[in-house]
Order: C-alpha cells, then structure tokens, then sequence
C-alpha cells in the first residue's frame, strides 16, 4: 500500500514550509480565531489537495523551481478546504472530526461560522493578491460549488429517486471542484497551454471524485475509530451515496426503509445489512476505479518526471484506502 508520506516526497520540503505558513496567515488580530486556526493547521493531516497542487506545480516547471504563486495557492486550497469542513461540522452538527473535536464543539456554532467566514474571506484576499484573474475565477467558483453543493445534498435527502448522475454531480460540487480547479491554476501559474490545462482540471476532477467515492463506501465498513463518526452517519441523515444508490436496484426493501426515514426501531440497521448484503459497494468501489483510470489518463500531457509519477501513484494511493 502507497502511504502517503512515501507519495508527496518530492513535495515534502514545500508541505513543511506551507504547515509553517497556514497559521501566520490567519493573522494574530482575532485571538480566537487565531486559537481556531492553530487548532486545525496544528493538528498536520494528510494534506492532500496542497500535496496535488505542488506536485502539478512542481510536474509542470521542470526547468525551475516552482514561484512563491504556486506556495501561495497550496495554501489558498487548504483553507478554502479547511473553511469548508468547519461550516460541514455545524450543518451536520458534528462534535468530532477524525478524532479531533470540531471547532463548534470547542468553541461554540457563533464563532465556528465566523471563523469558517473569516477563512474563506481570508484566502479569497490572498488569491486577489496573486494578481492572476484566471486563478482568481477558477477558486472562486470553488467557493461558489460548496455552497451548491451544501444546497444540493439538503434539497435531496431520503430521495431514492437520485440518479447516480446526479450523485456525481453533487459529490462535484462538495468535493471534486476544489481538485479540479486547483490544479489547473497551478498549471495556469506555470503557463501551461489552454489543453494542458484542462487536462490538468480532468485530472484533478476524477481524482476528487474517486476520493468521495471511496469515503462514501468507507461509511459502510470503515470503524468509528477510523471515520471520526459513527458508521452509517451518512445514511442515518438522509444523504444517499453510491453504494446506496445501486443497492436500491437491488433490494427493493430498502427504499421503504429510507422514505420512511428510518422512523422504526432497527431500521437503520436493516438497512445496513441490505446495502452489505448487496453488490452496491461493489459496484462503488468500480466506478471509483474508473474515475481513478480517468485521472491517470490526463496525466499523459505532462513530461515524465518525479512529481508526475506521484500524481500517477496518487489514483492507487485512493484506492489502496478501500482495503
């Protein structure tokens, strides 16, 4: 199994200087928003999408080292991500997020939304400073999917009528966007042409949606020690993920259970059993595939290099958490 350290060594050195960064951007004016922030940017994490922008940065400025501009949007992405888990944690009312309490539950809801605010505020002011108005689009309209997307799974909870095309759709705009969208403006930060570039985008959009794909099954068999929540959270609120949606194809009971919204004793827990009795996790976990073959399809623009065997190795990296 590819580990995660392993994958971002050509960045390891960049990823140390961003957890170095992340803090002192939030500034030191609002105590405890700074307090909020050394909370998150402290306790370190994978650092995925950061990790993506700087290896498509790095895999796209072979001839030099990479600018100040590509650090500068590696940080912008993990707080626009970081904005976006905290204002998740309230909506779902989350008290712990991978073993760490959230900042509403430290904090209380008041200061959690204003932080969230003040971050997403914050990194739209950095990304103007980049003095790039396509870069500024491209994250921009990130902001703008979140809020769709929150929008989006709220307006759809216990349909069993969502289409897998519609899932997809709304796990774009929660997740996949900010991927996608990253990684082409690191691409636009290096001058990349218009086609690399949205073979850039292409890339970071099927990884995103591998990667929600595959949390969505790991709401399924992942412990609570592992996903930070109870199993089955998802399906208790409502919110229909692959594997639910093709299980529905196949035990017919189950759509029952889920527009009666689980109101009777077991019928969670029924409901689980159907979805694990079924071939939707399956079925899940091949159209993660996909969307991961997908991604390493794109990556055949960019000159071979150190950095993009690591954009490759991360489609493996995804799946390798489904076992």
């Amino acid at each position: 199994m590819t580990s995660a350290t392993f994958l971002f060594s050509p960045v390891e050195a960049d990823l140390q200087i961003l957890s170095e960064n992340l803090i002192q951007l939030v500034g030191t004016r609002h105590p405890k928003l700074f307090a909020a922030a050394k909370h998150l940017f402290g306790a370190g994490g994978k650092r995925l999408r950061p990790a993506i922008v700087l290896l498509v940065s790095r895999a796209t400025m072979l001839d030099e080292d990479i600018t100040l501009r590509h650090r500068r949007l590696a940080e912008i992405t993990e707080m626009i991500h970081t904005a976006s888990l905290i204002h998740d944690d309230v909506v779902d009312e989350s008290a712990m997020r991978r073993g760490v309490p959230t900042i509403h539950s430290l904090f209380g809801n008041g200061v959690a939304v204003l932080a969230g605010d003040f971050f997403f505020a914050q990194s739209s002011w950095y990304l103007a400073n980049l003095d790039n108005l396509e870069v500024v689009k491209l994250l921009s309209e990130v902001i703008m999917d979140f809020a769709a997307g929150e929008i989006q799974q709220g307006d759809t909870l216990f349909n069993t009528s969502l289409s897998i095309e519609a899932y997809l759709k709304k796990s774009y705009y929660k997740t996949a966007t900010l991927f996608a969208n990253s990684c082409k403006a690191a691409g636009v930060l290096s001058g990349v042409s218009n086609e690399v570039a949205e073979h850039l985008y292409c890339y970071g959009r099927d990884i995103g949606l591998a990667f929600q794909i595959v949390d969505d099954i790991f709401d399924f068999t992942g412990s609570t020690d592992v996903l930070g929540k109870p199993a089955g959270s998802d399906l208790k609120s409502g919110n229909l993920t692959a594997p639910v949606l093709f299980a529905l194809a196949e035990k017919p009971y189950l759509e029952v259970l889920i527009e009666r919204e689980f109101a009777q004793e077991g019928d969670l827990e029924q409901a689980i059993a159907l979805i694990q009795d079924s071939k939707g996790l399956e079925q899940a976990r091949e159209l993660a595939k996909q969307h991961a073959t997908q991604a390493v399809e794109h990556l055949n623009v960019l000159p071979p290099s150190e950095s993009r065997q690591a954009l490759i190795n991360m489609a493996d990296y995804v799946l390798t958490r489904l076992y």
